[in-house]
């Protein structure tokens, strides 16, 4: 018997699944989309936090890094406090390109809770919203 973390989380990777169907064309995975979200909205940041942010090991990051920035989507710039070290920050494409994932995704989240009735996405999104620990 599958316990409700098992649930959520066979839940948490189907609708990763389609996330990443859905960036597809812009050859992005949702890994590298939130690595430009989270870019975009915090400005130049050094590869140091983007890898803190993201959880993911410095080496890791410098391959996502990488691979935004043969696609266009982030830039290298060197930090205006430490010219040793290196920032990233989102290029005018790749914020273009975000508007236009961000718009994916969520066409891609409506078509995975389309067949929950309403009451019951909004009772999931206050116990998500609980487990998360955000306080509506």
């Amino acid at each position: 018997m599958e316990t409700t973390g098992d649930l959520l989380m066979s839940a948490a990777r189907s609708l990763r699944r389609e996330y990443a169907a859905a960036t597809v064309a812009w050859a992005m995975t949702p890994g590298k989309a939130r690595a430009l979200r989270f870019v975009a909205a915090e400005g130049p940041v050094r590869l140091s936090v983007l890898a803190d942010m993201l959880g993911i090991v410095p080496r890791s990051t410098t391959e996502v890094v990488d691979a935004l920035e043969t696609l266009g989507y982030v830039a290298r710039e060197a930090d205006p406090v430490d010219r040793r070290a290196t920032c990233v920050a989102a290029t005018d494409e790749g914020r273009r390109v975000l508007a236009e994932i961000e718009v994916a995704r969520a066409e891609a989240s409506e078509r995975y809770f389309a067949d929950l009735p309403q009451a019951d996405r909004a009772e999931l999104e206050r116990i998500l919203t609980a487990l998360a620990g955000v306080r509506a």
